[in-house]
């Protein structure tokens, strides 16, 4: 009896398992018997109970789901071939019908691929490189440069904003049987390829060579007017020192010469002690071991030489 009591309670569990299922919140459920949909997708969350063991659930997220496409090269209208990567938001509007269109998220990328990646690839293959590149007619903003080296940018009628929302449109209308919707489509990186990016790097190098060439000319012509203000500065400031030096060494001379002239108008024993002085200085300035003299016996030399009273 017993052993019958926990059978009868683990078919019991069993059953209820099968039978009972939980929808979370941020999913949806399409029920499935034998392979095919039962009744209307089950969109509110909570407890729900299905058929044991002939019954599927086969649940879908509600949230918006990303697509991420890989960076395929595509030429322009003008012949231009760029490296265009892509990216997209979307989300599952009707999931029997996207049960019964693609069965699962792997189909939908699988078919989201050939959808994103055509009409991009239409949409840049109609349109100039110029406007895949740029979103508004805006000017660019350069200072301190002349009309000639400041960048004249092409007018556009369609920008990259538009291009996008026109892959948007576009993939759209081929989802709408899909049970699926595409919230936006947007280019998450445009590079150009190899052999036209090195053409651009080097016309932008001879570009800023060029504005630095005149830059750099500006600055040595500066340069030369400062050095020659500094040069006539530095003269008009040597000039007036010398002038005040000369000025000092003259009133200096002159009161030396007052001091003199006075110290000769004291005495006659002062003029005579100033004028042997003098006389010293004579010799020792004009004489020297190598000097021969031939003086007169009545000169101021031979006076001062000879003369017992000397001071």
């Amino acid at each position: 009896m017993r052993i019958a009591l926990i059978v009868a309670a683990i078919v019991v569990f069993i059953v209820l398992a099968n039978s009972l299922y939980v929808v979370n919140e941020p999913e949806q459920v399409i029920v499935t018997q034998f392979g095919e949909p039962i009744g209307d997708p089950i969109i509110e969350p909570g407890l729900k109970f299905k058929t044991p063991f002939i019954q599927r659930v086969h649940r879908f997220d509600r949230r918006f789901l990303e697509w991420n496409g890989d960076a395929n090269e595509l030429p322009t209208r003008d012949k231009r071939f760029i490296w265009v990567d892509t990216y997209a938001r979307w989300r599952i509007t009707d999931p029997l019908l996207f049960f019964q269109r693609l069965r699962d998220e792997n189909g939908a990328q699988s078919r989201l691929d050939d959808i994103l990646d055509g009409e991009t690839r239409n949409a840049i293959a109609n349109h100039d490189l110029v406007e895949v590149i740029r979103s508004t007619n805006r000017e660019p903003v350069e200072t301190n440069l002349t009309i000639e080296e400041q960048t004249v940018l092409e007018d556009i009628e369609t920008g990259r904003l538009a291009i996008q929302a026109m892959i948007l449109e576009a993939s759209q209308e081929r989802t709408e049987d899909l049970g699926i919707e595409i919230l936006d489509v947007r280019f998450q990186r445009i590079n150009y390829v190899e052999e036209v990016r090195q053409r651009v790097y080097e016309r932008m190098i001879s570009e800023r060579q060029r504005i630095a060439d005149r830059f750099r000319s500006e600055g040595q012509g500066e340069a030369q007017r400062i050095r020659g203000e500094r040069d006539r500065d530095l003269k008009e400031i040597e000039s007036e020192a010398y002038r005040t030096a000369q000025t000092i060494i003259g009133e200096a001379d002159a009161e030396a010469a007052r001091i003199f002239a006075g110290a000769y108008d004291r005495s006659q024993q002062t003029r005579d002690f100033y004028e042997f002085l003098k006389t010293m200085e004579t010799f020792q300035n004009t004489i020297d071991q190598k000097t021969s003299l031939i003086l007169s016996t009545d000169g101021d030399f031979t006076r001062f030489l000879t003369s017992p009273e000397t001071p």
